[in-house]
């Protein structure tokens, strides 16, 4: 019987062992669990702060003092690059290049950010008359100016022919 006894004795020191052994890993998995749903949570917020500090920073931009354009013709309409350029040169755009545009049969006239300040060629598009919607963004790290500016076959409703 002392030997039944003996057994009995030590079966219960290893049962609190495991009770306890559950009690850490139960705590230990929560603790876990805890510190990667905080870790996901500030991951979250900081990719949001960046989204808004972008668009913060893109509605922030202000047109430069000087801006670098080029005049391409796509009308068709010989002189009307020419027409252009002394146009925004009297508007205090510096235009670096003019020329014709590979195509000749560009319908609406667009303007083109290529340094990555969309403010400029807003600039530019309003110097001009152009819609806001005919201003897209195109960056070009072999380009060295601020926009480009493609004179399409409504080349009359713009300012320069008023």
């Amino acid at each position: 019987m002392e030997h039944n006894n003996s057994r009995k004795k030590s079966s219960k020191p290893a049962g609190l062992k495991s009770s306890t052994l559950n009690l850490i890993l139960n705590v230990s998995i929560f603790l876990l669990a805890a510190i990667i749903l905080y870790m996901g949570y500030s991951i979250y917020i900081k990719l949001a702060n960046n989204r808004h500090a972008k668009d913060d920073q893109l509605t922030e931009q202000v047109a430069s003092d000087i801006i670098q354009v080029e005049v391409l013709n796509g009308s068709g309409v010989n002189g009307v690059a020419d027409r252009f350029t002394d146009f925004l040169r009297n508007n205090n755009l510096d235009v670096v290049k003019s020329g014709n545009y590979i195509s000749n049969d560009v319908n609406e006239s667009l303007v083109i950010d290529r340094s990555g300040n969309m403010a400029n060629a807003f600039k530019a598009a309003k110097t001009l008359g152009i819609k806001n919607e005919n201003v897209i963004q195109q960056l070009n790290k072999d380009y060295f100016l601020d926009v480009s500016i493609i004179i399409g076959k409504d080349y009359f409703n713009l300012a320069p022919f008023k």
